[in-house]
């Protein structure tokens, strides 16, 4: 059975960008626009409204969304329900996370594991932590490395790997407008602070809450998806940002920045691996979440 077609068609639903969509599928933008044309006319139906700037799902194409991914689900799951039967699992796990967690974690998390099922293909996809939760959610990852939300989502299982403080980082060098006792903050020191922070995220929900409680709106400098570039921003002097010390002690700019002891300190950041619950029907994704031993 060929469920390519429904891959396609659901890679293009949720990039909304032929270009993307192709690369994601390993196929030229012509041939996967022949396979919408084609599927479109075996449903008799339009499934993208398109032209040269925008791709747009008809309701008809959000309708079949739903079918496809449910389709390619309930394949994928009796294939591996029938490779087990035989005694070996295979298939591929994509995993989402950071580039931070992506060497913090991942060899613990895999080596066991692709010793024990050679014939599963892992496949990675590291960008902002922030969309994490969401790419699981979405159906475009498997599973996850993620900070645990304040309220996860009912659909999710989640296990924890660490945790984390979050910290407020300086340049190493002195400059005027970083706080003399930031153990004792005021609004009058940090009103005029330059901050880089996340443009979404619990560390950036954890930030705003800091500056809040302090009576201040803060003054953003920049506002960057992921937190290793907010380390590399701090480390050139351009001003103060908000961290997991784990993506710190990570970084090879370390030395060139440092942590401020600020009062009150910031909530830790509880770092996790997360999962649909129904796809943990799927024996591929139950073997990989049975290994994971939760912190």
């Amino acid at each position: 059975m060929d469920i390519r077609a429904l891959k396609q068609f659901l890679a293009l639903a949720d990039t909304l960008h032929f270009g993307r969509a192709s690369e994601l599928c390993h196929v030229s933008p012509s041939t996967l626009s022949r396979t919408i044309r084609q599927l479109e006319q075996s449903l008799g139906a339009r499934l993208f409204e398109r032209d040269n700037r925008h791709v747009t799902p008809t309701r008809q194409g959000l309708v079949f969304q739903d079918y496809a991914r449910d389709a390619v689900s309930q394949w994928e799951l009796l294939r591996h329900t029938l490779s087990t039967q035989e005694g070996e699992l295979s298939g591929e796990i994509s995993i989402y996370c950071s580039v931070t967690a992506s060497y913090s974690f991942l060899y613990d998390l895999l080596s066991e594991f692709r010793l024990r099922h050679p014939h599963i293909e892992l496949k990675l996809h590291t960008g902002d932590p922030a969309e994490s939760m969401s790419q699981v959610l979405n159906g475009e990852e498997d599973m996850a490395i993620t900070p645990r939300p304040r309220s996860a989502p009912a659909a999710l299982a989640f296990k924890s790997l660490t945790r984390s403080p979050l910290v407020f980082i300086a340049p190493g060098a002195p400059a005027d407008w970083i706080p003399s006792t930031p153990e004792s903050p005021s609004a009058e020191q940090w009103q005029a602070v330059p901050m880089i922070l996340s443009e979404a995220g619990l560390s950036r929900e954890y930030s705003d809450t800091w500056f809040k409680a302090l009576g201040v709106t803060p003054r953003i400098y920049a506002q960057v998806a992921g937190h290793e570039a907010i380390v590399s921003m701090v480390s050139l002097g351009f001003g103060i940002g908000v961290v997991p010390k784990i993506v710190l002690d990570n970084s090879p700019l370390a030395e060139r920045v440092r942590v401020l002891p600020v009062k009150p300190e910031l909530p830790h950041y509880d770092v996790g691996l997360c999962v649909l619950n129904r796809r943990l029907k799927s024996p591929l994704i139950q073997a990989l979440w049975d290994e994971v031993k939760e912190h």
